[in-house]
Protein backbone atom coordinates (compact mmCIF):
# COMPACT_ATOMS: atom_id res chain seq x y z
CA UNK A 1 0.00 0.00 0.00
CA UNK A 2 1.50 3.81 -0.53
CA UNK A 3 0.28 6.26 1.64
CA UNK A 4 1.43 8.54 -1.08
CA UNK A 5 -0.94 7.60 -3.46
CA UNK A 6 -3.81 10.12 -2.67
CA UNK A 7 -1.29 13.23 -2.23
CA UNK A 8 0.11 12.24 -5.51
CA UNK A 9 -2.79 11.94 -7.73
CA UNK A 10 -4.41 15.09 -6.38
CA UNK A 11 -1.31 16.48 -7.60
CA UNK A 12 -0.54 14.81 -10.71
CA UNK A 13 -4.77 16.69 -11.52
CA UNK A 14 -3.61 19.82 -10.50
CA UNK A 15 -0.13 20.14 -12.47
CA UNK A 16 -2.18 18.64 -15.27
CA UNK A 17 -5.52 20.20 -15.42
CA UNK A 18 -3.72 23.81 -16.61
CA UNK A 19 -0.09 22.85 -17.60
CA UNK A 20 2.38 25.91 -17.80
CA UNK A 21 5.13 26.33 -20.83
CA UNK A 22 8.43 25.85 -20.58
CA UNK A 23 8.74 29.99 -19.65
CA UNK A 24 6.50 30.15 -16.76
CA UNK A 25 7.85 26.68 -15.29
CA UNK A 26 11.67 28.33 -15.38
CA UNK A 27 10.25 31.37 -14.06
CA UNK A 28 8.65 29.61 -10.79
CA UNK A 29 11.24 26.83 -10.77
CA UNK A 30 14.42 27.68 -12.39
CA UNK A 31 15.92 24.86 -14.69
CA UNK A 32 13.33 23.20 -16.59
CA UNK A 33 14.10 19.93 -19.04
CA UNK A 34 11.88 18.20 -21.93
CA UNK A 35 12.46 14.49 -22.93
CA UNK A 36 15.97 14.44 -23.90
CA UNK A 37 17.37 17.21 -21.73
CA UNK A 38 16.71 15.22 -18.93
CA UNK A 39 18.40 12.00 -20.37
CA UNK A 40 21.29 14.07 -20.92
CA UNK A 41 21.51 15.48 -17.49
CA UNK A 42 20.28 12.70 -15.35
CA UNK A 43 19.83 8.95 -15.01
CA UNK A 44 16.43 8.16 -14.11
CA UNK A 45 16.36 6.00 -11.17
CA UNK A 46 12.07 5.68 -10.69
CA UNK A 47 8.84 7.08 -11.45
CA UNK A 48 6.01 7.68 -9.33
CA UNK A 49 3.79 10.76 -10.87
CA UNK A 50 3.80 13.07 -10.86
CA UNK A 51 7.70 12.87 -9.31
CA UNK A 52 10.58 10.99 -10.64
CA UNK A 53 13.23 10.17 -8.61
CA UNK A 54 17.22 10.78 -10.37
CA UNK A 55 20.88 11.20 -10.05
CA UNK A 56 22.93 13.97 -11.82
CA UNK A 57 25.29 12.98 -14.00
CA UNK A 58 27.53 15.88 -13.29
CA UNK A 59 28.39 15.05 -9.83
CA UNK A 60 26.48 11.91 -8.60
CA UNK A 61 24.05 14.06 -6.83
CA UNK A 62 20.51 12.05 -6.06
CA UNK A 63 17.24 14.01 -6.45
CA UNK A 64 13.60 14.62 -7.61
CA UNK A 65 12.41 16.04 -10.10
CA UNK A 66 8.57 16.95 -10.76
CA UNK A 67 6.96 16.44 -14.00
CA UNK A 68 3.73 17.74 -16.15
CA UNK A 69 2.25 15.22 -19.37
CA UNK A 70 1.70 17.56 -22.04
CA UNK A 71 3.92 19.32 -22.84
CA UNK A 72 6.10 17.16 -20.72
CA UNK A 73 8.69 19.04 -18.95
CA UNK A 74 10.51 18.11 -15.93
CA UNK A 75 11.18 20.56 -12.92
CA UNK A 76 12.04 21.39 -9.44
CA UNK A 77 15.20 19.39 -8.99
CA UNK A 78 15.26 18.55 -5.13
CA UNK A 79 17.93 16.74 -3.90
Amino acid sequence: MDSTESIRRQMVHEINFNPNEREALEMEYGQVWNTAEVSKDFEIKGFMAPFITVTRKSDGVEGVLQFQDRPRYYFGFSS
